[in-house]
């Protein structure tokens, strides 16, 4: 644009001053104002002017536009660092003519921005891509130089996926689209999200084109989850389950991925239509159940490690993708383990019997205990029958006790065998549980792997001695220490039990001994049957008092009054209850007994 040259002001001044004594005529007087007022009408308010820099202060510049006064611009419309010299020409935008002071307003930016305003515009309408590059961060956003004027980039534009860190963006050089556009605020919006949205849909129907089930590609790892991981085809993402990664067990994909690993993966299968893909990793390498009977046989000892354990069992990895199962009941000889875990944690190495090998079916058996002799192969020739030997009570049941002689091994203490003098009815009578006890081994059976142990064994039997302390005739005294529908059970000194009948306890008709007598009593007894291979001893009051004086029975019977069942109770009443309950008393005597009966011989069998 053509500027005319016009007096500076001060000259302007110093004509009107002289006016009378000017050299100059009226008439170029006239010519000289219609010259100056002439520029007026030239420069025009809203146009893009060129100016001279003439000075740069602390935060302004003062430009001349050839115009009755200059021009002051904000130093920061230059750029940072400020890119400017004192005397160079530049194009500035001429906001207003005159502002309150008088002075003339002007505008870098504006300038810059009117410049570029119609390419800018352009690329708007037509939708084409613009490069720009990023300067630098602010609240929301970037600052992008498009064309040598500032753009925004806002956050959400930067990338496909949310960005946290804008300023390892700075610097670059990005494409973008000019998404909104205001010239009257000079604001421009770009987004390079648009342009990445569109460059990936054009690759993906790009891959779907190509993509074929068997298909080999490469990948980038975009994203691992804790079922598997997603993978970058280049524009579109399948997924590598976990299952898929390796042929052996993977506890979570970050194992055996990281993000932006490169990988190699095989197209399992895919979706056009919902654009799904799957992929494997372990198919490209052979399956390593090929060839697993040449390289385990039957007998192989091997380490493992302990990869699970569940109830049934523990599985061992033998190497990657091949495991075999140990069976609860193939970890130990001796010990009966209640649950795997017992013996075994996850991630310890053991070394395993190779049991059973199925290639076909992916199976292999294995036995933790067949790498160790079995204790019972030569328990018998260890302790012969008839060694004695001290133990520790482990458990009681209702049959007898169960007896430690070593680690792990138990034998059996049947209740027949824990004394040689009394009926014992629950082990508890005789030890407890943690106790130590002298046994002796009466035998064992290797095959069904049973230890026979007698407690009463490890001292003499005394009944040949008793024959002589209680013979046939002997007065005896005891205690009742149990009551019985036939008769009482009565203790004797030397912990010997004897019975004396119903019809032996000196009351006539007696048919319920409950009636006369309580647990705890004394009684006077005499000897009437003594059966040293049977062990038994019978005893009668009866025949005691036979001998004695009229005082003693009465006061034995004094002693042993008839006790009413019920109070109130009419003796009619209770003789015709007594005979209901003796009924009902047979009854249950009989199942009881036979009960009692199959759980000795359960017992004598455990």
């Amino acid at each position: 644009m053509a500027v005319k040259t016009l007096p500076s002001p001060e000259e302007a001044l110093a004509a009107q001053d002289k006016q009378d004594e000017s050299e100059y005529s009226e008439a170029e007087f006239g010519e000289m104002m219609e010259l100056y007022e002439g520029t007026f009408e030239t420069i025009e308010q809203g146009e893009i002017v060129t100016g001279t820099v003439l000075s740069i202060r602390d935060n302004t510049v003062l430009v001349d536009i050839g115009f009755k006064s200059e021009g002051m611009i904000l130093l920061s419309e230059f750029g940072e660092p400020p890119a400017i010299e004192e005397g160079e020409e530049i194009e500035v935008f001429l906001e207003s003519i005159e502002d309150q002071e008088g002075q003339v307003v002007l505008s870098k930016t504006k300038a810059d921005f009117m410049r570029v305003w119609d390419r800018i515009k352009d690329a708007y309408d037509t939708d084409q891509i613009v490069e720009g590059r990023l300067m630098r961060r602010i609240k929301g956003g970037i600052v992008v130089d498009l064309f040598g004027v500032e753009a925004f980039l806002p956050g959400s534009q930067i990338d496909l996926k949310q960005v946290k860190n804008f300023d390892r963006f700075i610097g670059e050089v990005f494409p973008f689209r000019i998404i909104k556009l205001n010239k009257n605020r000079r604001n421009i919006v770009v987004s390079r999200r648009v342009v990445l949205e569109e460059e990936r849909a054009r690759l993906r129907k790009q891959i779907l084109a190509t993509l074929e089930v068997g298909q080999v590609r490469e990948g980038t790892v975009k994203n691992i989850t804790d079922f598997g991981a997603f993978i970058d085809l280049g524009g579109l993402d399948g997924l590598l389950h976990i299952t898929d990664i390796a042929w052996g067990r993977v506890g979570h994909p970050s194992e055996e991925l990281s993000i932006g690993q490169e990988v190699e993966v095989q197209v399992l299968n895919f979706d056009e239509k919902r654009e799904r893909i799957s992929l494997g990793m372990k198919q490209l390498q052979d399956p390593p159940w090929k060839g697993v009977s040449e390289r385990y046989t039957v007998d192989d000892k091997v380490i493992g490690k302990v990869v699970s354990i569940t109830d049934y069992g523990a599985f061992v990895e033998l190497e990657q993708g091949v495991e075999g199962l140990v069976h609860i009941s193939e970890m130990s000889w001796t010990q009966h383990v209640r649950h795997p875990s017992r013996l075994v944690s996850i991630g310890d190495e053991v070394e395993v019997m190779v049991l059973r090998v199925d290639e076909e079916g992916q199976k292999i058996s294995l036995g933790l205990k067949q790498v160790q002799p079995d204790p019972w192969e030569v328990l018998d020739i260890k302790y012969p029958a008839g060694t004695p030997i001290r133990g520790t009570v482990r458990n009681l049941t209702t049959f007898g006790a169960f007896v430690e002689i070593e680690e792990g091994i138990d034998g059996l203490v049947h209740i027949s065998d824990m004394s040689w003098t009394k009926r014992i009815r629950h082990p508890n009578e005789v030890v407890k549980k943690g106790q130590e006890l002298d046994v002796i081994v009466l035998s064992i059976d290797k095959e069904r792997r049973r230890i026979s142990l007698g407690h009463k064994q490890t001292i003499e039997n005394p009944w040949a001695e008793l024959a002589v302390t209680y013979a046939v005739g002997n007065n005896v005294d005891g205690k009742i220490s149990r009551m019985l529908e036939r008769g009482v059970v009565v203790d004797l000194e030397g912990q010997v039990e004897g019975f004396a009948p119903s019809s032996q306890l000196g009351i006539d008709d007696l048919k319920h001994p409950e009636e006369y007598f309580s647990e705890g009593d004394g009684l006077p007894l005499k000897i009437v049957e003594f059966d040293e291979d049977q062990k038994k001893i019978v005893l009668s009051v009866k025949e005691r008092l036979r001998d004695a004086e009229q005082d003693e029975i009465d006061a034995f019977l004094a002693a042993h009054p008839r006790r009413k069942t019920t109070e109130g109770e009419t003796e009619e009443e209770a003789e015709g209850g007594q005979a209901e309950e003796k009924a009902e008393g047979e009854v249950k005597g009989e199942a009881e007994a036979s009960e009692a009966k199959r759980e000795s011989e359960d017992g004598k069998e455990a």
